[in-house]
């Protein structure tokens, strides 16, 4: 408005009877870094550029395998290789399977294992609605030969290097919640634990996000000596940040990939020659099954179709493809959390702990642990880092079973809810306050930043994220001369604010007392 009318007349001067609000920042946007069939859409390329996509079409159409311009079908995103050998004997270490009386192994080429894209797809069916992804390079060749039975997997194609620089890519999406790499349990336990103390590191530096960590060992659990996995874990993520990370523990066993995708290709790289022995052995002849091998090479019709014709003659093999998609549906547990923690933040609440939830699409676990098991998990009485279990209870199912973050001595930074509650309240009020640069550093500011930021957090308690019976109870916010800052500061252009927080923590432990007492006559 004109300030110095010259004309008789009305005017109309607006002032703002509200003060400015707190907008609740996003908690729970993930990015997954790891690697991508392909990374183009329109000529564009997006190796190490943070994308952001709401569903697996939208992945598609910039990190998976086109269709085929002619039958329009689309191939495989995933199509990992597993070898059956015969043994003389039964192996020391490793699962082995008895087949026509003879002892066989069925184990990957570790060239070619890769977990982003079923990881994505678990992400989606428990919850996820977006995510960024960070595209750190393509599968790379197969080596033709499996792991040793009992062996970890160790990819050579996936490298520590390409996941450190997508992680420093993500320093420029503070809008990020958390880190997710599917694909580092395939790296060697040294630079597993480089990657992970960088991770949080960065958390720490960003104060925005938490890193979901895999075990490595958690796909094939030795039912004895699986804590030293544990214990390496806990010397690998070193001591820095610890509050910004959270561990899990085991693997899951899924139905992510459904039986109808798994065939002979995914079998000795596709040579059926080594499936004759198998399925026509001439203890139990099967002259159909070797008809349809025989005729693969030649044959019209598809993979699937001869896989599905395969199927039907040979009960042999069946039981083969079902022991492959077993193993490939053995997931890390990072990409289904992160889709329950966006879940329970839509449906109940950052401040809810993401525990007591039954993830989708999980039948079972690699291990299955008790309550004594788990009490080494949970408590760490040298180092203190809590690992998180995914338990398996009869007539429940699969429930995660934990709610703490590595700093599991820390009595402000145990529970994963407390970090996330007080990283959401700490960015929201960042971002409103960002309103208030060069403002006055006076009186009238002061009044106006304090109301914001209590009716606020006032909304936020009213949500149960806070504790006490009342407002006062739950929080204060703190501003002025005198208070929280000085004389000194307002010159040196500071103003701060103090927030004190009473923020709600899980029932962790729920102690039932019974007591017997007489009856009275």
């Amino acid at each position: 408005m004109d300030t110095n009318p010259k004309t008789p007349g009305v005017y109309i001067d607006e002032v703002n009877a509200f003060p400015n609000s707190v907008v609740q920042v996003a908690t729970a946007v993930p990015a997954f870094i790891g690697y991508t069939p392909k990374a183009e859409y329109e000529g564009k390329f997006y190796l190490f550029k943070p994308m952001v996509i709401t569903s697996m079409v939208e992945f598609m159409a910039i990190y998976g395998y086109p269709a085929d311009p002619k039958t329009q079908k689309t191939p495989a995103q995933y199509s990992p290789d597993y070898f059956i050998t015969k043994q003389t004997k039964k192996p020391l270490k490793g699962e082995s399977y008895t087949i026509n009386g003879d002892i066989y192994t069925i184990e990957p080429d570790p060239n070619t294992i890769y977990y982003l894209y079923n990881s994505l797809l678990l992400f989606f069916q428990n919850g996820g609605s977006q995510a960024y992804i960070v595209s750190i390079g393509f599968y790379g060749p197969s080596s033709g030969t499996p792991i040793k039975p009992g062996d970890q997997i160790v990819n050579p194609n996936v490298l520590v290097t390409d996941m450190e620089k997508g992680l420093e890519a993500l320093k420029k999406v503070p809008e990020v919640t958390m880190y997710i790499f599917p694909e580092a349990t395939l790296l060697s336990p040294a630079d597993n634990g480089t990657l992970m103390e960088l991770t949080l590191v960065q958390c720490g530096s960003m104060q925005t996000t938490v890193g979901i960590f895999d075990v490595i060992g958690g796909r094939e659990p030795d039912p004895i000596l699986w804590p030293d996995d544990i214990q390496n874990f806990r010397n690998a993520t070193g001591n820095n940040c610890l509050k910004y990370g959270v561990a899990y523990y085991p693997y899951l066993r899924t139905t992510v990939v459904p039986i109808n995708e798994v065939s002979y290709a995914n079998i000795n790289a596709g040579d059926t020659s080594v499936l004759g022995p198998i399925l026509n052995p001439p203890s139990a002849p099967n002259p159909k099954a070797e008809t349809i091998l025989n005729g693969i090479k030649g044959s019209t019709l598809t993979v699937a179709q001869n896989s599905a014709a395969l199927g039907v003659a040979s009960s042999t093999y069946k039981h083969i493809l079902t022991i492959v998609q077993e193993k490939i549906n053995t997931m890390p547990p990072s990409g289904v959390m992160a889709g329950v923690y966006t879940l329970v933040d839509a449906t109940q609440g950052v401040w809810v702990a993401p525990a007591n939830v039954s993830p989708v699409g999980v039948t079972d676990l690699t291990l299955r642990i008790d309550n004594e098991e788990q009490e080494n998990l949970n408590v760490d009485a040298v180092s203190g880092k809590s690992i998180n279990a995914i338990r398996y209870f009869t007539g429940q199912g699969v429930l995660v079973w934990g709610a703490r973050t590595l700093d599991g001595n820390s009595q402000d930074w145990r529970y994963i809810n407390v970090r996330r509650t007080v990283t959401m309240i700490e960015q929201s009020a960042k971002l409103a306050l960002r309103g208030y640069v060069f403002s006055p550093n006076t009186q009238n500011t002061w009044v106006s930043i304090k109301s914001m930021l209590e009716n606020f957090l006032t909304n936020v308690w009213k949500e149960g994220a806070l504790q006490g019976a009342k407002a006062a109870d739950a929080f204060s916010v703190e501003i002025g001369l005198g208070t929280t800052m000085t004389a000194q500061d307002i010159l040196d252009g500071y103003l701060r604010v103090s927030i004190l927080l009473a923020v709600s923590h899980p029932a962790e432990f729920i102690v039932v007392t019974v007591e017997q007492e007489l009856a009275k006559l």
